[in-house]
């Protein structure tokens, strides 16, 4: 009788909850935890070599960038010095083109300077010099401006007064003061005149 009570309280008993051992995770172990640490600690290293290089790059490109500006400035200096030179070259030519051809002229006014011959003697060798110089200003393509029974024009004269004449249309020129010249078709300088005035021409 006894022997089969104790039976059934075993039976009976009830069980006591706990951790499914198909189920709980094991503890992770020192060498496990190390290398976990280790996998970090490399993620962290690449991160900064890639940032590292990321940079060396970008300085690169800066220092070939500053390089090539420092050489184009350096470029643009010369080719405006040169540029400058060149066109006193050109300026030198094109004055000792024309001094050249008016260095006779200046041998022959030394030479009258020189003559001691008579005053018509040496208004003759003036006019054969000016009229050296004419000639070549018009190899030069330098003209006079007509100016005496021309009709003023103020885009070429430049008139210092008037003078009463009745032998000349009225507003023309009477008189030139100072010869002007042009260049093809630029003035260079106007011609200094006086102008007519034909009190008839304004009555009528």
């Amino acid at each position: 009788m006894w022997k089969q009570k104790t039976e059934l309280t075993e039976v009976d008993a009830p069980e006591v909850e706990g951790p499914d051992p198909a189920t709980e995770l094991p503890a992770p172990t020192a060498g496990e935890e190390l290398e976990d640490q280790q996998d970090g600690a490399g993620e962290g290293t690449g991160q900064n070599t890639r940032e590292g290089t990321q940079i060396e790059q970008l300085t690169a490109e800066r220092d070939r960038l500053l390089d090539r500006l420092a050489r184009l400035q350096a470029e643009f200096e010369n080719a405006r010095k040169r540029a400058e030179r060149e066109r006193a070259e050109q300026r030198d030519y094109v004055t000792a083109s024309a001094v050249e051809q008016f260095l006779p002229v200046v041998d022959n006014f030394e030479l009258a300077l020189k003559s001691t011959g008579t005053e018509k003697q040496l208004r003759s060798g003036v006019s054969l010099i000016v009229k050296q110089m004419e000639e070549i200003l018009e190899k030069m393509q330098v003209k006079a401006v007509p100016t005496v029974g021309e009709l003023f024009d103020p885009r070429v004269h430049e008139a210092l007064g008037t003078v009463e004449r009745d032998d000349i249309p009225d507003q023309h020129v009477a008189e030139e003061v100072r010869r002007g010249y042009k260049i093809r078709e630029k003035l260079l300088r106007p011609a200094l005149v006086r102008v007519a005035h034909n009190p008839k021409q304004v009555s009528e």
